[in-house]
């Protein structure tokens, strides 16, 4: 058993396979215990999945804080509740994706499901990639940081502009160079039927794909905010994983319990906006004071305070709001 001692990436290689045995055992109880057949998911189904994956989540961290370290858990942690906040603005974005397309609320849970496998493989090279560059040229991280507080200027500055579904080039590209049915084929993603111009069976896409391949590129342009995000958070890259996939387990869930509600978050891309301009801001700030790294403790303190502070100023500034967004998703 001395081969499960073996360092992967400065961890020893049982803690990547405890971590993977983790996330495949989730995913399986998810779709082959919880959602075998596709059915409308409720929010008080969602709030209870969302709290079991917080809980699973923040545990994780607190094994890191006894395996590892102390300051190794604060920084999981810290990193987490950045991943997971950030989500919540991918929320926004897929919610619209599915009014626009008519997707019923049964057959979303699908769709969720096969982006977030496919969000794990992307994330993974994406961190890869990231790490490798921080590992080779330490100055990436001033790269980064000044890509997020570029990135939360403009946020703030769009933070009032509705994602347009219709202009992506992704979508029209696809309807070009593809054939795609008119309607949905229940929760199929590709049928064989006969082309109505010539009669012969052919492949065709379903709006169910689109829409997939739509959230999975809304996902990657996330990640671009948010990976470097975690990696001025810590250069560990099983922490940078680990809190990564962990908020992104969770998505589905709080996808569900958010979207019903999501015109009630209006100003949290304000705070969201401000978080990336205090992580990318805090190299710099750490540098001019001559230490390390701001301490993880304040990190996580700042963000807990930013992020707490959009959601208590969106839900007071909506509380006479009518649920628009609410009502189109349900239609």
């Amino acid at each position: 058993m001395e081969f499960l001692l073996i360092p992967v990436l400065a961890k020893p290689l049982w803690m990547w396979i405890g971590f993977a045995i983790i996330v495949v055992a989730l995913l399986a109880f998810d779709l082959g215990v919880l959602h075998k057949e596709s059915k409308e998911i409720s929010v008080r189904e969602s709030l209870l999945l969302s709290a079991f994956y917080i809980v699973m989540g923040v545990a994780f961290g607190a094994v890191v804080w006894w395996q590892i370290s102390p300051q190794a858990g604060l920084e999981y942690l810290t990193g987490y509740v950045i991943e997971k906040s950030l989500s919540m603005d991918n929320i926004f974005v897929i919610a619209m994706i599915f009014g626009y397309f008519g997707i019923p609320r049964a057959y979303q849970h699908r769709v969720l499901f096969w982006g977030i496998l496919a969000v794990i493989l992307l994330r993974g090279l994406m961190i890869g990639v990231g790490a490798a560059l921080v590992q080779q040229f330490s100055w990436v991280l001033y790269i980064f940081a000044a890509f997020l507080v570029i990135t939360g200027v403009k946020m703030i500055w769009a933070a009032d502009k509705e994602y347009d579904v219709a202009s992506n080039p992704i979508l029209r590209f696809m309807r070009k160079r593809f054939r795609v049915t008119d309607e949905l084929r229940g929760e199929r993603f590709v049928v064989k039927e006969p082309n109505p111009a010539t009669g012969r069976m052919e492949t065709a896409l379903t709006p169910l794909f689109l829409v997939l391949i739509l959230v999975n590129v809304a996902d990657v342009i996330f990640a671009v905010d948010s990976v470097p995000a975690i990696f001025a958070i810590t250069t560990d890259t099983y922490l940078v994983f680990t809190s990564n996939i962990f908020a992104i387990l969770g998505l589905r869930a709080l996808y569900f319990a958010l979207a019903a509600m999501v015109d009630r978050f209006a100003y949290l891309k304000y705070a969201l906006a401000a978080v990336l301009i205090f992580i990318g801001s805090k190299i710099v700030v750490a540098d001019m004071l001559g230490i390390a790294k701001v301490p993880p403790a304040i990190s996580l303190g700042a963000t807990f305070a930013i992020l707490g502070a959009g959601v208590a100023w969106s839900l007071w500034k909506t509380r006479n709001a009518p649920p628009a967004l609410a009502r189109e998703g349900a239609e």
